[in-house]
């Protein structure tokens, strides 16, 4: 060998040019995407059962033929309390749609703190405790709070948002959930 170093030189380049081509084909792989959307996209809604602070019961049977928004939130989860805003600005626009209903299933939370919360911030849109996490983790699996779900008029499950939700985000999931969108 009269050159040595040329031939390290040769095999280096080539394990840097192997490793790039790994890394190229590895770096728009989130391994976190499965977490970002919800595995019942597209499916039919599971059956829930919820009541309101004000007594009222709800569930997916009552609410059937219309477009239900159902956000899981807790009293504690800054996240929830920075989409808050946005939930009382798009409840107060479609309060007096009859077609559309919005549902907050607190997760994780104490009965006292829910209505504390609920009250404070006239958040008319919200049930009692889920008991033993029925809705949020038996029923649609949820992953933390807050998590939103469009559910379409034909039951279908339409729209799913881990983290806060914009008022921009509902409309969208509105209009997905009505065929408009």
């Amino acid at each position: 060998m009269k050159y040595p170093w040329r031939w390290v030189a040769i095999a280096s380049g080539l394990m840097v040019a192997a490793l790039a081509v790994v890394l190229a084909l590895t770096v728009g792989t989130d391994p976190r995407a499965d977490t970002k959307v919800s595995a019942l996209l597209g499916e039919q809604s599971p059956r829930w059962s919820a009541t309101m602070l004000d007594g009222t019961p709800v569930s997916s049977e009552s609410l059937a033929g219309k477009t239900v928004i159902i956000n899981f939130w807790n009293s504690w989860c800054i996240p929830c309390r920075e989409e808050l805003p946005a939930l009382q600005e798009w409840h107060s626009r479609i309060s007096a749609d009859t077609s559309v209903v919005l549902v907050g299933i607190p997760r994780d939370d104490t009965t006292s703190a829910i209505r504390e919360a609920a009250e404070a911030d006239e958040m008319l849109w919200a049930a009692r405790q889920d008991a033993d996490a029925e809705a949020a983790t038996l029923a649609f699996g949820t992953r933390g709070q807050p998590e939103t779900f469009a559910i379409g008029p034909d039951g279908v499950i339409v729209g799913s948002k881990y983290g806060p939700i914009s008022v921009s985000e509902l409309d969208q999931m509105v209009a997905r959930a009505q065929g408009s969108g």
